[in-house]
């Protein structure tokens, strides 16, 4: 770029202009002045997506992410400071009673997450009990679901009437006690439970999990959701589960996953994204590779090397590990992502899409049976990255 450009470039990004005006800003420019005008923005009188975090603009936990991989610790500290006082964030991170009152879902737990490095310590608490609240929410939607699914070492053909709690058949059950019902109290008394028998599986046999999940902040509901998968995956005697988390830095919170809320609060959700680096680690921590299952969860966005981690992907695959690219785990399901580099990964065979919490426990069941996830995923209509072969 010529001195000429790169001047008409930076007074673009200082004036806010929009690239499809003609001015030269490269998509990560666009991000730039998208990140920049979030905070300095006027206000409401300028167009649409201009002047605040809140509505149109980036979520929080978005807008921090960009402003860590664009600028220098110390230009991040200046930028943050300015957001507390332009923007109302100082006001929700030194008032806990305006904590709790806001509506609390997983957008508000991912911007918890990010700006908890900066909360006082009044507030700190309370913004845990808020996302401990939301943690549990989504373990009652999901947890049942995702072990039903998942427990495959539950052999169906063979019952017993002296079930564990989760082994309990209760349609069956119920059936077998309906004489004991009691109107009073319009429920039923089960006196005889019946379950299915488990299989006895040694921990060397058990098939492995890896959930690798990009922290980068525009992936920020997909590690609030992914790390409550893992949590749950964690409980269940018949996998075992590792939870990696990156950006250009890597986190095993394995250790963690008894607490959803503490991963949670180990996570940094930041700017930058080394996914082949991410991908080492994990390649480094598999023991049986025809019996681990690598679920990647990230919109491919590489600032590392793109071809190093093409090669591995290849390597992974040859070796017999199960790979799946999640672009986005969200109740949307719709990601933006590079169709670039996700299209050489889907050349190698490996699935990629995007997909809701809702059905992530269904695609967990289908990768542990060896089924055809492609096929899986066509069946609902969920729309698959195409190859560039």
């Amino acid at each position: 770029m010529t001195g000429g450009e790169e001047r008409e470039r930076r007074w673009a990004l200082a004036l806010g202009v929009d690239a499809d005006d003609g001015t030269p800003l490269s998509v990560e420019d666009r991000r730039l002045s998208a990140a920049l005008s979030a905070l300095y923005g006027e206000g409401d009188e300028e167009k649409k997506g201009r002047g605040g975090l809140g509505g149109s603009a980036p979520r929080v936990a978005k807008w921090l992410g960009d402003i860590r991989e664009f600028f220098p610790a110390s230009v991040v500290q200046v930028i943050q400071k300015d957001a507390f006082e332009r923007k109302g964030l100082r006001q929700m991170l030194l008032e806990p009673e305006l904590l709790a009152t806001l509506e609390a879902d997983v957008n508000l737990v991912a911007d918890l997450v990010a700006l908890r490095g900066v909360m006082p310590e009044k507030t700190r608490e309370t913004a845990r009990q808020v996302i401990a609240k939301v943690v549990a929410e989504l373990l009652e939607r999901l947890e049942r679901r995702t072990a039903e699914a998942i427990r495959g070492a539950l052999d169906r053909s063979r019952r017993t009437r002296r079930p564990r709690h989760a082994d309990i058949d209760w349609p069956r059950t119920i059936h077998a006690n309906l004489r004991h019902y009691q109107p009073e109290f319009r429920t039923i008394v089960p006196e005889t439970l019946i379950g299915f028998l488990r299989q006895q599986r040694r921990i060397a046999d058990l098939d492995e999990v890896v959930l690798c999940v990009d922290q980068s902040g525009s992936m920020a509901s997909s590690v609030v959701y992914a790390s409550i998968f893992a949590a749950v995956m964690a409980s269940l005697p018949v996998v075992k589960t590792k939870l990696i988390c990156f950006d250009t830095a890597i986190v095993d919170l394995t250790d963690d996953l008894a607490d959803p809320v503490e991963v949670l609060f180990g996570i940094q959700l930041g700017g930058g994204t080394d996914i082949d680096g991410a991908m080492a680690y994990c390649e480094g921590r598999i023991e049986q590779p025809s019996k681990t299952h690598l679920v990647l969860i990230s919109d491919m966005y590489e600032g590392g090397n793109a071809d190093a981690l093409v090669d591995r992907v290849a390597r992974l695959v040859t070796m017999g590990v199960n790979v799946i690219v999640l672009l986005a785990l969200t109740d949307s399901g719709r990601p933006s992502y590079d169709p670039q580099l996700s299209g050489r990964v889907a050349a190698l065979g490996v699935p990629v899409f995007a997909c809701t919490p809702d059905q992530f426990p269904d695609l967990m069941a289908t990768a542990l049976r060896r089924e055809d996830v492609h096929a899986w995923a066509a069946g609902l209509d969920i729309k698959l990255v195409r190859s560039d072969a």
